[in-house]
């Protein structure tokens, strides 16, 4: 499973056998909004009368896991905006945000890939788009 990971960009050998030790069976977890709330990568949510507020980060949850993952979100970045595509999402969401608030939300997108793949034992396609 570990190796499965590591195919997914921003994540290493260190971080895909820290993610595979720590989660155990990904099935324990609904969706990737649980998992990634498990590792404290989502917006703290505060929301009534069915107007939704969302805040800073959570930072709840694992931090080693959670700082090993803004990590690799951090080197991912730095590669995507080195390439000319500028019609990237993260290349997009860096020129609006700043790159630490980019980071944090490419660890929020990466934990979710993770989990699709290890809850549906599926292989990282690079240029995946769902139909």
């Amino acid at each position: 499973a570990s190796q499965r990971l590591e195919k997914v960009p921003g994540i290493g050998p260190l971080t895909a056998s820290a993610l595979v030790a720590s989660i155990g069976d990904a099935k324990n977890f609904d969706n990737g909004r649980q998992f990634a709330a498990w590792l404290g990568v989502i917006p703290r949510q505060h929301s009534s009368g069915g107007k939704p507020t969302l805040l800073g980060m959570s930072k709840r949850g694992d931090a080693y896991l959670r700082t090993m993952l803004i990590h690799g979100a951090r080197s991912v970045i730095y590669r995507a905006t080195q390439r000319a595509d500028a019609d990237s999402w993260l290349v997009k969401l860096t020129t609006r945000r700043n790159k630490n608030v980019a980071a944090v939300a490419m660890a929020n997108k990466t934990a979710r890939t993770v989990w699709a793949l290890l809850a549906h034992g599926r292989e990282f396609k690079a240029g995946y788009a769902a139909a």
